[in-house]
């Protein structure tokens, strides 16, 4: 009996199969600390535990995409070690904080498959919830992966596409009990545009960048515990490349966007992502963000901002697509999230 673990192939996946993965995780200020190492992230909500308090939380969480990472890197031995890349998510919603002593699982439920019309891979949908020591379900997301058949002659299965929402609701957004933002200090958070400051249609250019190195973007996707191949293994790409996990692109844009952004604290809702185009070591990521919509909250003095975050490597930093309908090739990133702002 084989003790190894090949990892899922494209046929091995079925629409409601409930996949429960290992390992579970112990979140402690180290991955706060690391994650503040790896990307240039100050976001004053996570930062300090006293600009925390004073905003009505127990103490500083960890960043919400930290959060989204652990939970993504534990699907990856059962989705996606074997797949080609991952395409996109939708209906992503973070429902709890997670803080430090909370401990991280994950479940996914297959819910689509579809067979390429090469018949070397396939698309699978699946909706992933990530679940703390209480099983209280502290964010959840659907994404489409391609992943690779391992047997060639396997028959294609009968091909379902699941009914996403493009956008979560506002009603929907759960914002975290106690969050209060009527004594917010902008002198500390780093900038003083609030929430009515912004426009519907406005765009933000983040000026900075940051150029990806090796090791780093592999350091960051072991601190996830990601393992698919393609991130690590020279011999899993024809081009004997090292993909860059794409959360690392995310996150790195997301970072960058503090400039501009600053009071953009808390991630509550993943309308829709794409990974436009493969980002590679020695690559400088930019990232602009367009205004989609505003709207308010119940919670006293936070607002909800809905953001499209476009990460590039150069180029016409505005120009999403080209002529052909297609994101251009120095596109990386094309992100679309609700963040909560103080009025």
């Amino acid at each position: 009996m084989a003790k190894t673990n090949p990892g899922r192939f494209f046929e091995d996946y079925n629409v409601g199969d409930v996949i429960k993965h290992a390992v579970p995780r112990t979140v402690s200020g180290g991955e706060r600390a690391l994650y503040h190492a790896l990307y240039p992230a100050r976001h004053a909500l996570y930062s300090s535990d006293e600009f925390a308090r004073g905003s009505g939380l127990p103490c500083a969480p960890l960043d919400d995409l930290a959060a989204f990472h652990i939970v993504f890197g534990k699907t990856v031995p059962d989705v996606s070690l074997n797949a080609v890349a991952n395409l996109g998510y939708a209906e992503g919603r973070w429902l709890k904080p997670v803080y430090e002593g909370d401990t991280l699982r994950s479940e996914s439920e297959v819910i689509g498959v579809k067979q390429n019309s090469n018949g070397k891979s396939g698309v699978v949908y699946v909706r992933t919830r990530g679940l703390n020591q209480d099983d209280d379900v502290v964010m959840e997301y659907v994404r489409w992966v391609m992943v690779r058949k391992g047997n060639l002659d396997a028959p294609a299965p009968d091909t379902v596409i699941p009914e996403l929402n493009k956008v979560i609701a506002p009603e929907d957004l759960v914002v975290p009990a106690g969050l209060d933002f009527t004594s917010y200090d902008f002198t500390l958070a780093g900038e003083p545009h609030r929430w009515g400051d912004y426009e519907v249609g406005e765009v933000i250019n983040h000026v900075d960048g940051v150029t990806v190195e090796e090791a780093e973007h592999m350091l960051a996707t072991r601190l996830w515990q990601n393992t698919a191949k393609v991130h690590f293994d020279t011999t899993a790409r024809p081009d004997g490349s090292r993909l860059i996990y794409g959360g690392h692109v995310i996150s790195m844009a997301r970072a960058l966007s503090f400039n501009g952004l600053a009071n953009a604290q808390m991630i509550v809702g993943l309308n829709g992502g794409a990974h436009a185009n493969p980002c590679l070591s020695g690559t400088t990521i930019r990232a602009w963000s367009e205004v989609l919509d505003k709207a308010e909250t119940a919670a006293p003095g936070v607002g909800a901002i809905r953001l499209r975050l476009v990460a590039t490597s150069g180029g016409d930093a505005f120009q999403l697509k080209g002529s052909d309908g297609k994101y251009k090739p120095e596109v990386l990133l094309d992100l679309d999230y609700w963040a909560l702002m103080p009025l």
